[in-house]
């Protein structure tokens, strides 16, 4: 049974009389731990392609099953509380909070559930600073961190609650080739040993090299797909 499941979706947006098709009858399935790339020109569906599946939009038709539930006809509340539990997010700006330092960026999204200890919380944060290699800039701010110890912090922040999948959109745009390198290298170490499912919006030929299924996308279509060994 596949983990999440696209069953013939589509999504049209409408801009005053005039109407197109950001997704067209899209079929696609997922399972546990997959590490995907998502690839295609600038405006051929990616960024809606992860949208749906991050419930942050939903499809004008077909079904979209997360985690085997149809979720297409929930409310937003409903689809809000599924997404803080099931899902993370890590975006090519970071997205960190400039007066906060890595440790207490990365704790948020806990203080957020109201659900753990203290002592359960530092020991989740200081395993995920420690799966990022950031022990050593644990006090200091944003501001005070190269962009890839920032995108380093901003994977342990999506990772720190759990999450089932982790959806990153060009995680890599904003950094060198080098960083970008070590960013995809964190990442795929990360879905080697929790188990993570990794879904990528990318242009970067070294996150789909090292996918191990890359879909490609064009005019709201899945026009291909290679599944590596």
């Amino acid at each position: 049974m596949p983990f999440c499941e696209f069953q013939v979706v589509s999504r049209l947006y409408r801009k005053g009389e005039r109407e197109f098709f950001a997704l067209k009858e899209v079929t696609f399935a997922f399972a546990a731990g997959d590490f995907i790339s998502v690839t295609g020109p600038s405006g051929s569906g990616k960024s809606t392609f992860l949208n749906i599946l991050g419930l942050l939009d939903r499809p004008t038709c077909g079904t979209y099953l997360h985690l085997g539930e149809d979720v297409s006809g929930l409310d937003d509340d409903a689809l809000s509380r599924i997404r803080n539990r099931t899902i993370g997010f890590i975006f090519q700006s970071f997205n960190l909070i400039p007066v906060l330092d890595v440790y207490e960026n990365i704790e948020f999204p806990l203080l957020l559930q109201r659900s753990m200890s203290r002592k359960e919380r530092e020991e989740r944060v200081h395993h995920f600073i420690d799966a990022v290699g950031l022990s050593d800039r644990i006090k200091n701010k944003p501001n005070e961190l190269s962009g890839g110890q920032r995108q380093r912090v901003a994977i342990a922040r999506a990772l720190v609650s759990r999450p089932i999948i982790v959806l990153a959109d060009e995680p890599t745009a904003n950094l060198d080739s080098e960083t970008g390198h070590v960013i995809v290298e964190a990442m795929r170490k990360i879905n080697e040993t929790e188990k993570t499912t990794f879904i990528f919006s990318t242009h970067d030929d070294h996150i789909m090299e090292h996918a191990r299924r890359v879909v490609a996308v064009r005019d709201g279509l899945v026009t291909g797909e290679t599944v590596k060994g």
